[in-house]
């Protein structure tokens, strides 16, 4: 049974700038890929890997999620990147430095106006002060602008505001949270940011196991030895998948139809307690279905 739930457990960044990264892509386990027109091609390479991209998108044969980070609006390279996103047939176009409700809208016409299909969704970058103060507006609004996730850009907010984060990011976790509760409240996906140092294993195991405890849905990447630890982070744990399928079963025994409170192995669980069991044997299923793509 085919599911419309989508993981992201795992969401690579690929410098479309590195002709060997795009091609190397396709193969990768990651969830999703983010192809990168924005920091990782330098001015004069912009207009060249934007081509480079097109021609890649249009038989990289990648199973999962693809998603297109495109230069600001207001830069020189903007409105062609959102051009070619349009036609490009990904799953959507990730926004950086997101401030205002108004950028959301001239990026919507944009693409409408390119001909973009409604499946194009738009995620939004938070990474700025503006963008942390006015993240619930732009969550409320942006839901009926395509607006299907946010994500946190951690370095830029501390290069923002001149806060300099610990090992455990306890300096960020307020402005953190602020985006998490803005993303929750209005239906949408949150996403953490990324771990740069690829070779610190231990501390980026301890970012990731922190980032699901915090509910963030997954975490983007810079590099591809990152992908495996964070798919096993942000993967439901096998003994509560198997309680979770012992939850379901009680509830559905006839004689449990109409119960609100059920006592199963000395525990009490409710109706909100099977919800949370159903969400959680649905992402097995998607994770299962992502996999088989590979």
């Amino acid at each position: 049974m085919m599911t419309s739930l989508r993981p992201r457990r795992s969401l690579l960044f690929v410098p479309a700038a590195n002709p060997r990264a795009l091609e190397k892509s396709a193969g990768l386990a990651a969830d999703a890929l983010i192809y990168d027109l924005e920091d990782s091609a330098g001015p004069r390479e912009k207009e060249d890997a934007r081509e480079r991209l097109a021609t890649h998108l249009r038989s990289d044969g990648f199973a999962g999620e693809r998603i297109i980070r495109v230069n600001a609006l207001d830069t020189q390279w903007g409105t062609g990147d959102l051009r070619m996103a349009a036609k490009a047939g990904v799953d959507a176009v990730l926004l950086p430095k997101v401030e205002t409700v108004e950028t959301l809208r001239q990026v919507v016409d944009t693409l409408a106006e390119a001909g973009a299909p409604d499946s194009v969704k738009l995620w939004a970058m938070i990474e700025t002060p503006l963008g942390i103060l006015d993240v619930g507006k732009l969550a409320a609004a942006g839901r009926d602008m395509r607006v299907t996730a946010l994500m946190v850009g951690p370095y830029d907010i501390a290069l923002a505001t001149g806060i300099d984060p610990g090992p455990d990011r306890a300096e960020l976790l307020p402005w953190i949270m602020q985006i998490i509760v803005a993303a929750k409240a209005y239906g949408l996906a949150v996403l953490d940011g990324p771990y740069a140092n690829f070779h610190d294993e231990g501390g980026f195991t301890a970012e990731c196991a922190a980032g699901r405890r915090l509910g963030f849905d997954g975490k983007t990447l810079i590099h591809p030895s990152q992908i495996e630890g964070a798919n096993a982070a942000y993967s439901p744990d096998p003994a509560a998948i198997a309680w979770a399928e012992r939850l379901v079963a009680a509830f559905a025994k006839a004689d449990n139809a109409d119960k609100g409170v059920l006592q199963i192995e000395g525990r009490m669980v409710e109706r909100l307690h099977l919800k949370q069991s159903q969400k959680l044997l649905a992402m097995r299923d998607a994770i299962a279905e992502r996999e088989a793509a590979r």
